[in-house]
C-alpha cells in the first residue's frame, strides 16, 4: 500500500508542480520562477534535513553525486520552464518524463548489465519523443517556438536522467530528506541570489500560490516516490511515471491545448515506453 500511495502521490504532486510552474513561467519568465521555487523548496528541505540528521561521513564519491544531482535538477528545471514558455505543456512533460530512460542509459554506459527488452523500451521512448517533438503544431494553438521548446525539453530530460542516476547512487548512504537538499541549495545560491543582487527578482504577487504549489509538489513528490520505492520499486516507478499522462490530459482540459494525431501518438508512445522500462528496471 505504501508503494501505491507513494507512486500515485508522486505523480499527482509532479503533475501539479508541472502545470503551476508552466503557467507561472509564461507570466514571469523562467529564471525568476525557478528562483522562487528553489527558495520555497529550501524552506522545506532545511527542516526535513535537520529532522533526519546529518550523515557521520561523506565520501568524495557521495559529494560528487550530490553535486551532480543538484546541477542536473536546477539546470534541468530551468530548461523545462523555458520549454513551457515556448511549447505545449503536454508535449514538454512527455519528453521530460523520458528521464527514466536516460537514467537507465547512463547505468548501461557505466557498465551495468541490461536485458534486451530494456533496449527495446529505450528505443520506444526515443521514437515517441521524436514524434511528439518534430510533428508540426495545429494552426492557432499556443506554441510560439515549438522547436526550441522541444530542444529544451530533450536537454531537460537528459539532465533529469543524470539527477535520477545520481540520487540512486547516494540513496543508500544518506537519509531520504537529503535527496531534496542539493538542488534547492544550489538553486538559491546560483539563481535566486544573483537575481536578487541585481534587482531582477520580482515579487511574484498573484503568482505566489502557483510557485508555492510548484515548489511543494516538486519536493513532496520526490519524498513520496522515495518512500514508495523503498517498499516496491516497480509499483512506485510505474505509478509515478504517469505524471506525464496526467499533465497531457490536464493541459487539454485546463489550458485548451490541441495536439495532432502524431503528437498524441508520440506522447502515448513515450508514456508506454517509460512505464514498460520502469517494470523491466524494477
Amino acid at each position: 500500500m505504501i508503494a501505491i500511495l507513494g507512486g500515485l502521490g508522486a505523480a499527482i504532486c509532479w503533475s501539479a508542480s508541472t502545470l503551476c510552474g508552466a503557467h507561472a513561467s509564461r507570466v514571469m519568465g523562467s529564471a525568476p520562477v525557478l528562483a522562487w521555487i528553489m527558495l520555497v523548496g529550501l524552506l522545506v528541505a532545511i527542516p526535513a534535513v535537520l529532522i533526519s540528521g546529518a550523515p557521520t561521513e561523506l565520501s568524495p564519491a557521495t559529494i560528487f553525486w550530490l553535486a551532480a544531482a543538484g546541477v542536473g535538477n536546477v539546470v534541468g528545471l530551468l530548461l523545462e520552464y523555458v520549454a513551457f514558455r515556448y511549447g505545449k505543456v503536454g508535449i514538454v512533460a512527455a519528453i521530460a518524463s523520458a528521464e527514466g530512460a536516460v537514467a537507465a542509459t547512463i547505468a548501461v554506459l557505466a557498465g551495468e548489465s541490461v536485458a534486451p527488452l530494456v533496449g527495446l523500451a529505450l528505443a520506444m521512448v526515443a521514437v515517441g519523443v521524436a514524434l511528439a517533438a518534430l510533428t508540426p503544431n495545429l494552426p492557432g494553438s499556443y506554441a510560439p517556438r515549438p522547436r526550441l521548446a522541444a530542444a529544451c525539453a530533450v536537454a531537460a530530460a537528459l539532465l533529469f536522467g543524470l539527477t535520477l542516476y545520481s540520487l540512486s547512487r547516494i540513496s543508500a548512504e544518506l537519509p531520504l530528506a537529503w535527496t531534496i537538499l542539493p538542488a534547492r541549495l544550489l538553486g538559491v545560491v546560483a539563481v535566486a541570489a544573483p537575481l536578487a543582487a541585481t534587482r531582477r527578482l520580482p515579487w511574484p504577487r498573484s503568482n505566489m500560490p502557483l510557485i508555492v504549489v510548484a515548489a511543494l509538489g516538486e519536493v513532496v513528490g520526490i519524498l513520496l516516490y522515495g518512500a514508495g520505492s523503498r517498499q516496491d520499486v516497480a509499483v512506485a516507478a510505474i505509478l509515478a511515471s504517469q505524471f506525464a499522462a496526467i499533465v497531457a490530459v490536464l493541459g487539454w482540459l485546463l489550458m485548451g491545448e490541441r495536439l495532432t494525431r502524431l503528437q498524441v501518438s508520440g506522447v502515448c508512445t513515450v508514456i508506454v515506453g517509460v512505464t514498460w522500462l520502469a517494470v523491466l528496471r524494477a
